[in-house]
């Protein structure tokens, strides 16, 4: 059987680099965009079950990026998993308006990441 794949995002590498090694940890395969505009071309050729990204970018805005996806037949169906600082509630609530699933605060992702991705891929 084929390990479920996750594509991840980040600028900062922590926790960037944590979750991914923790979706590892998970059983998870996980394809790591580079910048954030590999993001919809990845999950496009890829076909992962979930996209988790740092939503706080030196430079530009990931927001387009997620209303891409879910504007997108072939990516449409696809959960995005944000993180970032919760008292950023203008980008918390553009994202979510964009289409992310779920965003988190980054100081508990890690530890969290199992309920998270339960959350995010539960069929609603």
């Amino acid at each position: 059987m084929t390990k479920p794949l996750a594509v991840v995002f980040y600028e900062r590498l922590l926790p960037g680099s944590r979750i991914a090694n923790r979706l590892a940890d998970l059983g998870w395969r996980v394809a790591e965009a580079k910048q954030a505009a590999d993001i919809v071309p990845l999950v496009r050729s890829e076909r992962p079950l979930v996209v988790v990204a740092e939503l706080e970018l030196r430079s530009g805005d990931l927001c387009p990026i997620i209303a891409e996806l879910k504007r997108t037949p072939e990516t449409e169906h696809v959960p995005f998993l944000g993180y970032g600082d919760p008292k950023n509630q203008r980008l918390v609530d553009a994202a979510l308006a964009a289409g992310a699933r779920l965003i988190v605060g980054e100081a508990g992702v890690c530890d969290q990441l199992p309920q998270l991705l339960d959350h995010v891929l539960a069929v609603e």
